[in-house]
């Protein structure tokens, strides 16, 4: 049996909420990028981006690398996505809560619904090697896909020996069930709708003095805890997110209690890495100075201004969206913009990929290759 429904599209401050029963599909608040920079400048230029160390943060983190590799051409829209337990919230929604939470390096953090680790690893760029980072998830395989797309950014990506990382720890469980004895937080953010009921649970898992950012009442909101018992609440964005799950608390079915992963002291090896590698980035940055020859970068194509659609409502056939029929002389623009656009992206492909410095710099040095590999993080590329 085949149903048909209609979803209307809220329009607020110049982006739009789709509403489905089960997840959070919010989204459409910039175009659709072509790559991962594109997409930034985007939220740059909605101002959704504000602060460098977000920017910095998003570029560093190619949000397709977090999807299954037959969906990867949506990386790049502004919109959420759902595979099966598997779920990324849009990228307007990250970076809204990425400025929210005002990060800094050496702060704890916790994400409730950790998800893919996408933010997480973004948030694991700015906290640096003496922050904490913790992540609780319902769902055990999406733990799994988490911790191998971690896997993945430490061993492979350029971007791991730009930053200094506090990587993220991730545990299976249900947020509700959290042991009321854990640690305080200096920034949490809850990746599901909390129902109003719930409100001073999540405010127990704060530290004075530090910021709470969760979507309530159809709101994302910026909670900070001025005292013991004060606060201050500011709503930031209309939003639409699936409730949290509740815990089972029938009689056979009892939900245990969720420890949060351990506190724990960096050991002397892994203080000793943290530094050489800083040593030598500051080594490298001076060199550079020097000679006065600037980073190479990859160039940045012109990008075209395209004015924004207007839709107003889709409709949801089985497990397609269909926009409805309308007008725009925007389409007949696009399309004499794509290949160029095409040709330009080509040419990026040719253009030779900016050196790793650090990581030659360490395989260049007079050490045991057992050493090399420690001090690289034992990466593989």
């Amino acid at each position: 049996m085949c149903f048909t429904s209609i979803l209307t599209i809220t329009i607020f401050k110049g982006f739009y909420t789709l509403y489905f029963p089960t997840q959070e599909v919010m989204g459409g608040a910039v175009s659709a990028g072509e790559d991962n920079d594109d997409l930034i400048d985007n939220l740059k230029e909605a101002q959704y981006i504000r602060t460098e160390r977000v920017e910095r943060a998003f570029r560093a983190i190619d949000r397709a690398d977090y999807y299954l590799e037959g969906y990867r051409e949506n990386a790049y829209k502004d919109l959420a996505w759902k595979h099966g337990n598997i779920h990324l919230s849009a990228p307007c929604i990250y970076s809204e809560v990425m400025e929210a939470l005002k990060l800094q390096p050496g702060l704890s953090f916790l994400n409730l619904g950790s998800g893919t680790g996408y933010l997480s690893t973004m948030v694991g760029l700015i906290l640096g090697p003496f922050g904490l980072n913790h992540g609780i998830e319902i769902h055990a395989d999406v733990v799994d896909y988490a911790t191998e797309k971690l896997e993945n950014f430490i061993k492979n990506s350029d971007s791991f020996d730009k930053f200094e990382f506090c990587e993220p720890a991730f545990v299976v469980g249900n947020c509700l069930d959290v042991l009321s004895d854990s640690l305080q937080y200096d920034r949490v953010y809850c990746g599901a709708g909390v129902q109003k009921d719930h409100e001073n649970y999540m405010k127990i898992f704060l530290k004075v003095g530090g910021i709470l950012v969760m979507p309530m009442e159809d709101q994302l909101t910026q909670i900070i805890r001025t005292g013991q018992n004060t606060w201050e609440t500011k709503n930031i964005l209309a939003v639409s997110f699936a409730p949290l799950i509740q815990p089972n608390r029938s009689d056979y079915f009892k939900s245990e209690n969720v420890k949060l992963p351990p506190v724990t002291v960096r050991c002397l090896q892994d203080l000793a890495r943290i530094y050489i590698r800083r040593n030598l980035r500051k080594l490298i940055n001076q060199e550079i100075q020097a000679k006065g020859v600037p980073q190479k970068t990859a160039p940045k194509r012109k990008r075209k201004k395209l004015r924004r659609r207007k839709i107003d409502t889709y409709v949801f056939v089985g497990n397609q969206l269909i926009p409805q029929p309308f007008d725009s002389d925007e389409d007949d623009k696009m399309e004499e913009n794509r290949e160029e656009e095409k040709e330009m992206n080509e040419d990026l492909k040719q253009e030779e990929a900016s050196p790793n410095l650090l990581r030659e710099r360490i395989l260049s040095l007079p050490l045991p290759e057992s050493l090399k590999a420690y001090l690289t993080f034992y990466r593989q590329k």
